[in-house]
């Protein structure tokens, strides 16, 4: 595969083998009704993955925002990862990103009229969104990364696979990054395969799909990353992407993320002198952070800028102890998805249709049940 990132660490195979007789139990005692795997009667996708690392998740969450928010009240259900908080919290305008999680935070920023709520129990928080009076007219359920949460069974699950990590060349925990096996993809109603070149040619499709080998009841499809116009973090201003070039701009690429790398070789495209600045995924900057940050800054030759992602910027904003050259020359890369092969179409009526089915079904039980 063009570019792959798969790294196996092959002296930690017998610990995955291990790993997976836990996980193989664990499914089959789901598969067989011993361990209970809940349904509702709204419409729940389910956004997920089977591999460790960022796949693009929250850009494909906010796709389905945009495609659905126009049309019925959305709710997104997170487990907030890395939050300082416990428990079921419906966030507000408000809400800090210490409490949500960075990806909860940025979700309610960019979209305020959807319910954004977090919790680790993810039928303690559809049962919530279902009842409590402040939520309770939701349409549609978002789980955000719930593939392996397997208490509650979505009525439409999506599959997210990595390009440059395919999960059949890929081996599990902690040799390699799978959470489960590859052959649990069949739980997928429809599989998307994300962060692909938008070069890929028929036969490349053709080795993706043989690769997969989906079952005659999914829907596959493939997506690009497609960058927005650059906004300053702090105050006012834009940068279009094309002038980083034309301006002959040093960028620190500054980010904490599942897979920087990507993003890097994104913004080669775009600028000349990149150098990165890389944290831990879900990372939270500290006051030595914010030193390191102005010293790789001033260390580049002018011009300079820092650039960084949306999710980076939810920790960055409220970070004390940042120096003014950096607030001044920091600016943000906003991300949404693309879909590929002339099939934006075909997905959307995929996921339409599906909530349309099932928003009618629950009416016709409520007016049944009145």
């Amino acid at each position: 595969m063009e570019g792959d990132m798969t790294h196996i660490r092959r002296w930690l195979m017998p610990l995955s083998w291990l790993y997976g007789v836990g996980v193989d139990i664990r499914n089959a005692l789901f598969d067989m009704g011993v361990l209970p795997s809940v349904s509702y009667d709204i419409p729940i996708i389910n956004v997920g993955n089977i591999t460790v690392g960022g796949t693009g998740k929250t850009p494909h969450v906010e796709y389905l925002i945009r495609l659905l928010s126009d049309r019925y009240r959305i709710a997104v259900l997170s487990r907030g990862y890395k939050r300082k908080s416990r428990g079921y919290i419906l966030s507000s305008l408000s809400s800090t990103m210490e409490e949500i999680g960075d990806e909860p935070w940025q979700i309610k920023k960019k979209f305020p009229q959807v319910y954004v709520a977090v919790d680790a129990n993810r039928r303690h928080g559809i049962e919530r969104l279902l009842t409590d009076e402040a939520t309770k007219d939701v349409d549609i359920i978002l789980l955000d990364d719930a593939y392996q949460h397997r208490y509650v069974k979505p009525g439409h699950n999506i599959l997210l696979v990595d390009y440059h990590r395919f999960i059949s060349d890929d081996c599990l925990l902690p040799a390699g990054r799978l959470r489960e096996r590859a052959s649990s993809s069949r739980r997928a109603s429809t599989v998307i395969v994300t962060k692909c070149p938008q070069h890929i040619t028929a036969m490349g499709f053709r080795v993706i799909l043989s690769a997969l080998r989906l079952r005659p009841y999914q829907h596959l499809f493939f997506s690009t990353f497609t960058y927005g116009t650059l906004f300053r973090l702090w105050g006012e201003g834009t940068l279009e992407l094309d002038m980083l070039r034309k301006d002959n701009m040093h960028v620190l690429l500054l980010s904490g993320i599942g897979n920087p790398l990507q993003m890097e070789q994104d913004v080669r495209r775009f600028a000349q002198h990149i150098t990165p600045l890389t944290f831990p995924d879900h990372h939270y900057y500290s006051a030595r952070d914010a030193e390191a940050i102005h010293q790789a800054l001033t260390a580049l030759p002018k011009p300079h800028i820092i650039v960084t992602t949306e999710k980076d910027a939810a920790r960055l904003q409220h970070l004390k102890g940042l120096s003014e050259e950096v607030k001044e020359n920091t600016y943000v890369l906003p991300i949404e998805v693309s879909i590929m092969r002339d099939e934006k179409n075909k997905l959307d009526k995929t996921i339409l249709d599906y909530v349309q089915e099932n928003t009618s079904n629950r009416r016709l039980a409520s007016r049944k049940n009145a």
